[in-house]
């Protein structure tokens, strides 16, 4: 089971990197702040100072279509927001 599954590359998450020093990754449910920290660390060999979590929401839509209505949604996911220390930096373009 790994705990990141996904850094998130959105124009928001890149500058926040950019500016901030902090990076954002799609991270598994039930993973706690402190596995969290470790999974980056070990994987990116940079030092943690700060993470948030946040438990994203499913979206749901409905539409009205000739065969009647057609309801869905996406799947919830959790994100993570890490601050890495000052100086370093995590290149997540590496692996492409």
């Amino acid at each position: 089971m790994s705990i990141l599954i996904k850094p998130i590359i959105t124009e928001k998450a890149t500058a926040d990197s950019e500016l901030n020093n902090k990076y954002a990754f799609v991270v598994d449910n039930k993973a706690n702040k402190i596995e969290i920290k470790d999974a980056v660390e070990s994987a990116y060999g940079v030092s943690v100072t700060k993470v948030r979590t946040i438990n994203v929401r499913p979206d749901r839509k409905t539409r009205y279509t000739k065969t009647g209505v057609v309801t869905g949604k996406t799947s919830a996911y959790k994100k993570a927001l890490v601050q890495v220390a000052e100086g370093e930096t995590i290149d997540l373009y590496s692996n492409l």
